[in-house]
């Protein structure tokens, strides 16, 4: 796997922390397998013996807006206390022109092997979702959306992670909520402005020409460099799941295009600055191979941030390709499972405190 050498001191997981592969073998031969399941916890032992868990869809109507999103059916998921417990949620925001949908089934993953209960929102305009008005267009107001949705599931404060435009969005929903923030799993995320300045070849020859249109159509050309990297994984399924939100946001293209107009001028550098003096966990994760959001971008909100960024094989939307890859992190890798330990111990703060206050009141 290739690591961008400017942040291969600080990035590169030790040997024993590579992702372990689900095979038979290595279930039946790898005594620290078996023993990492047993360490994370008496409540996520359950997950092996439940069915598998499938995204229930569902529609919520804000002033006559259609807002779709789905939940994972694992009802019976409990808390780090154990059986009769809240859960802990996860709220998975997707990317630009892409929808909820296309994500299922890395949530039904995540909600199978971390116990966790997974919401995937589709954000006004994207995928079956209706468009805000334009001049309601603002990264406040699409947070505000997913907020809505939280509620509406019967969520406490849920973990978010948040993919590329989701990331922007996870960002600016932590700092206007952060008592209602578990913590921030922030993949490819276009919160700091590096991802604008598009240096490659494209940019390059036509800037000279239509300045305006260059970074336009180097992002285009990034992304169609990009595509192939969602074909690594299982083609029939990756192509199931992502195509009918693909069509859902073509026939909204135009109403959506003052999202990506936005997006172009998001700078959240002092919104992370001031989550990170809170406290409020962060894990930045970033295929090593994107040309979207590239290293330039990686090592901006690295630095923001002042934590390591965790490199993993794949392009901008390695997660589509590799559905079980954020479980295997939060699982098997070093920095996952440090920001599950921080994770579960938030929970069990913010729920002895609504625990005090509910006592109190």
């Amino acid at each position: 796997m290739h690591v961008p050498a400017s942040l291969a001191h600080s990035t590169a997981p030790a040997l024993e922390d590579q992702a372990i592969p689900e095979t038979t073998a290595t279930k039946r031969h790898s005594p620290g397998a078996r023993a990492l399941e047993v360490v994370r916890g008496h409540y996520r032992r359950q997950v092996s013996h439940t069915p598998e868990i499938r995204m229930v869809p569902g529609v919520l109507r804000i002033d006559g807006r259609r807002l779709r999103f789905a939940v994972s059916d694992n009802d019976n998921a409990c808390g780090p206390e154990g059986p009769g417990s809240p859960p802990i949620w996860a709220v998975n925001i997707h990317g630009y022109f892409a929808g909820g949908a296309m994500y299922w089934r890395e949530s039904a993953r995540i909600a199978e092997r971390l116990g966790w209960r997974v919401i995937n929102p589709s954000l006004p305009g994207f995928g079956g979702s209706d468009p805000l008005e334009w001049n309601e267009v603002t990264l406040e107001a699409l947070a505000e959306q997913v907020r809505m949705v939280v509620g509406h599931a019967g969520a406490t404060a849920p973990v978010l992670l948040g993919h590329s435009m989701g990331g922007a969005v996870a960002i600016q929903y932590a700092h206007d909520h952060p008592d209602e923030t578990l913590g921030i799993l922030y993949r490819d995320g276009v919160a700091t402005p590096a991802w604008q300045q598009r240096h490659g070849l494209i940019a390059g020859a036509l800037t000279p020409f239509v300045p305006d249109l260059a970074p336009f159509a180097d992002m285009i050309a990034a992304v169609v460099l990009d595509s192939p990297d969602l074909l690594m994984g299982r083609l029939y399924s990756t192509v199931r799941s992502v195509l009918p939100d693909v069509r859902r946001n073509v026939r909204t293209m135009g109403r959506a295009m003052p999202v990506g107009n936005m997006l172009m001028t998001v700078d959240l550098r002092s919104e992370i600055r001031e989550l990170v003096a809170q406290n409020i966990p962060i894990l930045p994760e970033w295929g090593c191979f994107d040309r979207v959001a590239n290293e330039a971008t990686a090592i901006e909100f690295s630095e923001c941030a002042e934590m390591e960024t965790q490199w993993l094989p794949g392009g901008h939307s390695w997660m589509l390709a590799r559905p079980g890859g954020q479980a295997d992190v939060l699982t098997h890798l070093r920095t996952g499972r440090e920001f599950v330990a921080k994770v579960e111990d938030r929970w069990l703060r913010l729920s002895a405190g609504l625990r005090s206050l509910r006592a109190v009141t």
